[in-house]
């Protein structure tokens, strides 16, 4: 019969001292791991403040579950997926069972012997557990050090895309560094259980099944158990120094984010962007060009903290995509490195390209020590289209698109603005639309839709249709609001739009900054919206939709809201849209950002396209993936000499790849003037149809006058 299975901790130590000697290093490392974090603590709390969150339960739950899951590291890069997975669930294991041993060995061994439990069948299940996770840890980081040295991952070398002559070689030092003292520790680990093994040969080195292999190989060598305990020693000793450094060097430096990440999940705003807050109060200032690390919340602090330079934001952003001098990786660095350092650890003397990071510097004299515009140039705040990808796809819950308007804010209060914008805004000001037309001229395209369109602050529907600027005003949109006229009357629906009474809804107002337009716009329209009889708001457009769904409760107006494509596949599941013609053609879909996005209006569109017999064809780049057309953010009121490439012709480019595609469907009036206007300049006029979703319905319908009638190829 084998005895009791179990091993001391400290096995061949021969001196008594060297056990306390390990506890005072241990209570050292612990002492600089706790003053670094309260150091940063510190630091948030003097950041500007904001309300705390009263649905904590339900966000460490949230938080807690994406940490776990790791979902959005694997999505779309499953080589990372698997190797950070190994990692993370690894390391999880391995820390825990180092708990288990603290627990067993330094609590239970003096306070109550007889609960000791670190031996037996739990002993052999443990020892199983912690070599496969150590082999696992191994192999993990060894692919993220083969990505890193021979992937060629563009994101991975840091180059900046504003050309600012800053040296970030310290990152790539500082990415290997951490990389590589995880692997040390990894490979010291399973050394560890190898000379042991070797030393001792217990009858249950079965499990430890790799440690056991490794063994051998040193048994075929010729080592003997005194040579391998030995060994052990040794590597014992520069193992805890490894795992005792990295546990004192962990808050500050990029291992930060192991603690960051899962604080920057809980307290992340879901509609990040989405529902934009309001401007800090005068006693409470906001981000200016040049920020100190008050005028930061302490949640953008601690989002700072969270980022580990993936570079997931950099690659996806519409503008750095474009060559537009805007990375979203390159913003949060920056304002990081001018608030902190290099991650918050004091270099003296240390600058960093145009920007001084900290040394004895408090952060109001490192603000001091910069221009305005200098650490964040307005040409890059201009360069966004608000299309939050880059909030989509972080891991850590960053939300950069808030931070750029309110940084976008203290431009329009300079007055720092392109020319072609600051036109846009005094139409709005003036004529309550970006085209500066009179709101007379705003219901003209009613007069060629063909159907009796109702003033619903006169005659109660039971929608009203809020139109918006470009359905409204812009001689290609208008078809748009004409087309949908026809179809929802050949559907029963009852509908009004309010007429000259409607102003925009302000959503692209607000994203370029201009708060106190917004409000002017807000108040206006709600005004109108009230003196309405109706059931339901239906919208054109999705950014309309996106402010009046998700901005304007916060001013009071609590309205059920729908999209027309949202509309429509209702009605066409309730057979009130029977096809009479069915569209025989192949299409692609472009997801708007605002609808797909923001509000996650996927498959309505795809519904409808479906309905009326197409084929679709998605694009590589869809649902929340989508590539921004370049209009939102204001982008649209705004010349194109930041953009040396239009995203608009790189989507139409992407699309006309696609075999047999005929038809580009969109679902957004600005969307079929950006792509209208792509196909021209790409030189894809007459090969490829840019055309919205409603148009192919009323063909489907028997309401246009041509039905497309071509062969799918």
């Amino acid at each position: 019969m084998n005895p009791v299975a179990e091993r001391p901790v400290f096995e061949g130590f021969e001196h008594t001292w060297l056990v306390p000697a390990f506890y005072v290093l241990a209570f050292i490392a612990i002492g600089v791991f706790l003053y670094g974090v309260i150091r940063r603590i510190q630091r948030y709390r003097a950041g500007r403040r904001q309300p705390w969150y009263p649905d904590w339960p339900k966000r460490l739950i949230r938080a807690t579950a994406e940490v776990l899951t790791s979902r959005k590291i694997g999505r779309r890069d499953l080589y990372t997926g698997i190797a950070h997975g190994f990692v993370f669930w690894s390391f999880g294991f391995l820390f825990l069972g180092t708990t288990i041993i603290f627990i067993d060995n330094d609590i239970l061994r003096l306070i109550a012997p007889k609960l000791q439990f670190w031996k037996g069948d739990f002993f052999l299940a443990f020892s199983v557990v912690m070599d496969i996770s150590m082999v696992l840890f191994i192999i993990g980081l060894g692919m993220l050090a083969v990505r890193r040295a021979f992937f060629a991952v563009a994101r991975l070398n840091y180059a900046r895309v504003d050309n600012k002559p800053v040296d970030r070689s310290n990152y790539k030092k500082e990415d290997w560094w951490f990389l590589g003292q995880l692997l040390l520790i990894g490979v010291t680990g399973l050394l560890i259980e190898a000379f042991r093994l070797v030393a001792d040969r217990p009858w249950f080195e079965a499990y430890s099944p790799v440690g056991s292999l490794v063994a051998q190989g040193f048994r075929a060598t010729g080592m003997t158990p005194q040579t391998a305990m030995d060994w052990h020693f040794i590597t014992w000793w520069v193992h805890a120094f490894l795992a005792l450094g990295f546990i004192a060097y962990l808050p500050y430096a990029k291992s930060v984010h192991m603690l960051a990440s899962w604080a920057s999940l809980t307290v992340r705003n879901p509609k990040a962007g989405i529902a934009l807050p309001p401007p800090p109060s005068e006693t409470e200032p906001g981000l200016p060009l040049a920020p100190a690390a008050e005028n930061l919340s302490w949640k953008e602090l601690l989002h700072f903290d969270a980022c580990t330079k993936c570079g997931r934001c950099h690659d996806v952003c519409p503008a750095r995509n474009s060559g537009a001098p805007l990375s979203p990786r390159d913003l949060i660095l920056d304002l990081r490195e001018a608030i902190s350092g290099f991650h918050g650890m004091k270099r003296p003397g240390a600058k960093v390209g145009h920007l001084v990071a900290e040394s004895d510097l408090s952060s109001q004299e490192v603000s001091a020590a910069l221009e305005p515009g200098e650490l964040i140039a307005p040409d890059v705040l201009w360069s966004c289209t608000t299309c939050r990808a880059c909030v989509e796809t972080c891991p850590v819950g960053i939300e950069h698109v808030p931070i750029i308007v309110q940084m976008r804010r203290s431009l329009i209060d300079q007055g720092t603005m392109d020319g072609n914008l600051s036109a846009t805004l005094m139409n709005f000001a003036r004529k309550g639309n970006s085209f500066g037309q009179s709101e007379r001229n705003r219901a003209k395209w009613v007069k060629e839709a063909g159907v009796p369109v109702p003033d619903a602050r006169k005659q109660e529907v039971e929608y009203l249709w809020f139109v918006g600027d470009y359905a409204s005003y812009d001689p290609r949109a208008q078809k748009v609001a004409q087309a949908l006229a026809r179809v929802l009357t050949h559907a029963g629906v009852s509908f009004g739009i309010l007429y000259e009474a409607e102003r925009n809804a302000g959503n692209d107002v607000r994203r370029v900054g201009e708060e106190g337009l917004f409000e002017t716009l807000v108040e206006k329209n709600i005004k109108a919206i009230q003196s309405a009889k109706f059931k339901k708001v239906l919208t054109t457009d999705p950014h309309t939709y996106n402010t009046l769904k998700n901005e304007y409760p916060a001013y009071g107006l609590e309205v059920e809201i729908e999209h027309y494509t949202e509309l429509l596949d209702r009605l066409a599941r309730e057979n009130r849209l029977p096809v009479k013609y069915p569209q025989n053609v192949k299409v692609t879909y472009h997801d708007p950002c605002y609808l797909g996005r923001y509000n996650r209006v996927f498959d309505p569109p795809r519904n409808l396209i479906a309905h009326v017999g197409a084929t679709l064809v998605e694009m590589p780049r869809n649902r929340e993936n989508s590539f921004c057309c370049g209009a939102g953010g204001g982008r649209i009121w705004m010349g194109d000499t930041l953009y040396p490439t239009k995203p608009a012709e790189s989507r139409i480019k992407e699309a006309k790849q696609l075999d047999g595609v005929t038809h580009f469907i969109v679902a957004c009036p600005k969307d079929l003037v950006m792509y209208t206007d792509a196909v021209k300049t790409a030189g894809y006029e007459g090969q490829l149809e840019v055309g919205d979703l409603v148009f192919l319905l009323e063909k489907a319908l028997g309401l246009a006058n041509e039905v497309v009638e071509e062969t799918v190829t």
